[in-house]
């Protein structure tokens, strides 16, 4: 684990081109933004990045109040490093910064990655989100059913109202 801050420049270009060959070049310039200023988890083998995940941190809305969440991004392994527990690793470093330093986690994800977060106790956000946007508070029904969350601290209802903070690109 380190803060993107502690990272060397080669280290940060090792990050975006895994993450870019492991999204299969759909991993663009705010996908990369909303990965930085937090804390990243990475797994090398023989000098070469093989996984990277980060956490940043985010504010949400739920119940009348905004939670300090440790939102996860960018998790990627490489493709032929894939379906040996690498990502189970990165999520353990990430969910033991979520657990020590926020009231809860978050994170969005593909149908395709939704078995391995499941799998570590993650749950699915059956109520609706929105995003606290510049205009106020709008609806990303497009979202509802992809978000999911780590307990923490925080008294949640899985079936009440969820938004995130604003941010460009994919708010969530």
């Amino acid at each position: 684990m380190a803060h993107t801050a502690d990272l060397t420049a080669a280290e940060l270009s090792a990050a975006r081109d895994l993450l870019l060959a492991a999204f299969d070049g759909d991993f663009g310039e705010q996908d990369w933004d909303h990965a930085l200023g937090g804390l990243h988890a990475t797994i090398w083998e023989d000098g070469a990045l093989i996984g990277h995940a980060s956490v940043v941190q985010r504010r949400l809305l739920h119940g009348g109040r905004a939670l300090r969440a440790g939102y996860v991004e960018a998790v990627g392994v490489r493709r032929d490093r894939r379906r040996r527990g690498h990502a189970g690793q990165l999520m353990q470093a990430a969910e033991r910064v979520i657990r020590s330093g926020y009231q809860l986690g978050a994170l969005a994800s593909s149908e395709q990655g939704a078995a391995l977060y499941v799998g570590r106790g993650w749950l699915r956000w059956v109520g609706p989100t929105s995003a606290l946007t510049p205009a106020g508070i709008r609806r990303t029904a497009g979202e509802d059913g992809g978000i999911f969350v780590l307990r923490g601290t925080a008294e949640l209802d899985l079936h009440g109202e969820l938004s995130c903070d604003w941010r460009d690109g994919d708010v969530w």
